[in-house]
């Protein structure tokens, strides 16, 4: 599970799309990354009580009776990375459409039913998953989960709906990609980072495709993935198992599984072993400072090459997390190079993720920002051939695993840290139980694997690199 601070969420707007009211670029990844990672050292808190609906649904319930509210998830397992090949963008279209009304509950009435109740609603879309949520007073379960239930099932479209909604989600791309620097910047560096596998492949989607997506197109992604068998159900909050379960029984058991499509599969293309180094600039007129970044493809917790993945997580706040961290104290303090520098890694995809650096030079280094740039780079490398050559010392894995035990305890009060958590994990091809014993498995990383792993993905075959400009005025 991964660690990220606040610092990295002003740079990691994107593994998931908000709807539908916010959508947030691809390369960068977004705010729940942070308590992912806080909450998976202290895992072992959340202790929910689960079991599985006759249909298949799975359920959750993570019980907290601090204040009488609940926080309300279901989540689907797919996203941008299951979609049919030429139709990129359908995960998070759906996403906009499912406010759109059933026979039951008039379009856009979802969120007003909610709101006039005291709750708030929201929906996020990420390569892996789908998720909507409500936070609502706790007497209110029952209502959020009819209706939660109900679009589950009842969704009703067609062309005066999905058209105009179409054109949201193009202006969407528009606003945050489209005329946006950095964020075209970094859905080029992920395309090339990814050769074969849908992560290359914007959340979004291309500009081209959303222009054809059409009703036909959102509801057979809805009929082929919306079903409980495909669902989690989680609640959090101030709930008994006695007044929940019967609860989920009742709106969620009796939902059946619609037949879906043969192709309706997570088999996903994986990527090959990458064999050359890649190496992206952008230049514009709207970019006044030059940037530096570069992923390398690094494994997962559930992808090949795991038995990295906790290794990589204190390797990050070793290295890249905080006013103690090697690239801070060189770079930036030392050194005098960069004005912003750091790193972030998010262990919870279902595939194989990247493992990124970002810096932005310091003023002291001259106004020529390809100058800049190269020392920055020469910087950088320097500190991860050094890392490569000696490895952390045991003192620096130590602190780290007591930074990351030290920051979870932030988690414990949060009323949807949890169930964001699980969600994910779940979501993602993850179990209960590689949440539940999270500590012990970090407490148990070692120097050695610490260096194994960064002698694993820091090869310069593995990498993509770029650089954001200010475009040179004409004479």
């Amino acid at each position: 599970m991964p660690i990220q601070t606040l610092g990295s969420y002003v740079l990691q707007k994107s593994l998931e799309i908000s709807a539908p009211l916010k959508w947030i670029a691809s390369f960068f990844i977004g705010f729940l990354l942070f308590f992912f990672f806080l909450a998976q050292s202290q895992a072992a808190v959340f202790a929910p009580k689960s079991f599985e609906l006759k249909n298949g649904m799975q359920v959750l319930l993570l019980e907290n009776d601090r204040v009488p509210v609940v926080t309300h998830m279901v989540w689907y397992k797919v996203g941008a990375a299951d979609e049919p090949p030429g139709k990129s963008g359908i995960a998070h279209f759906l996403e906009h459409l499912m406010f759109k009304g059933t026979d039951d509950i008039a379009a856009g009435e979802f969120s007003k039913i909610v709101a006039r109740n005291g709750g708030r609603d929201n929906a996020f879309t990420s390569w892996d998953y789908t998720a909507y949520h409500q936070t609502i007073a706790a007497d209110r379960l029952a209502l959020v989960m009819k209706m939660e239930a109900d679009r589950m099932t009842d969704l009703q479209l067609s062309d005066p709906v999905v058209l105009p909604e179409r054109d949201v989600i193009l202006e969407e791309r528009n606003a945050r990609i489209d005329t946006d620097p950095s964020a075209q910047l970094g859905e080029a560096m992920r395309a090339a980072l990814y050769q074969n596998h849908p992560y290359g492949i914007p959340i979004i989607g291309w500009r081209h495709e959303m222009e054809t997506l059409s009703t036909d197109d959102a509801m057979a992604f809805y009929r082929n993935w919306y079903r409980p068998e495909n669902a989690i159900l989680i609640v959090a909050g101030d709930v008994s198992w006695d007044v929940f379960k019967p609860l989920a029984e009742k709106y969620y058991g009796q939902i059946p599984n619609p037949p879906k499509s043969s192709t309706a599969q997570r088999a996903r293309p994986q990527e090959p072993a990458p064999l050359v180094a890649r190496a992206l600039a952008f230049a514009s007129d709207q970019v006044k400072s030059p940037t530096w970044r570069r992923h390398y493809l690094a494994p997962t917790l559930t992808s090949q090459g795991k038995e990295h993945a906790l290794a990589l997580q204190v390797l990050t706040t070793l290295f890249c997390e905080g006013a103690t961290s090697r690239l801070y104290r060189a770079l930036q303090v030392e050194q005098k190079t960069t004005s912003a520098v750091g790193c972030y890694y998010n262990p919870d995809s279902r595939d194989k993720t990247a493992f990124s650096f970002y810096a932005v030079p310091s003023p002291n280094l001259g106004q020529d920002p390809e100058k800049a740039l190269d020392a920055v780079e020469s910087a950088l490398e320097t500190q991860i051939a050094l890392l490569k050559e000696k490895g952390p010392t045991e003192e620096e894995v130590n602190r780290a695993k007591k930074r990351l035990k030290a920051e979870a305890i932030y988690a414990r009060d949060d009323l949807a840290t949890g169930a964001r958590i699980l969600g994910t994990v779940l979501a993602s091809g993850g179990s209960l139980e590689s949440v539940e014993t999270w500590p012990e498995a970090i407490g148990q990383v070692t120097q050695t694997q610490v260096h194994d792993a960064a002698l694993a993905i820091f090869k310069e075959e593995a990498s993509v690199t770029g650089r954001l400009l200010p475009k040179p005025k004409t004479p």
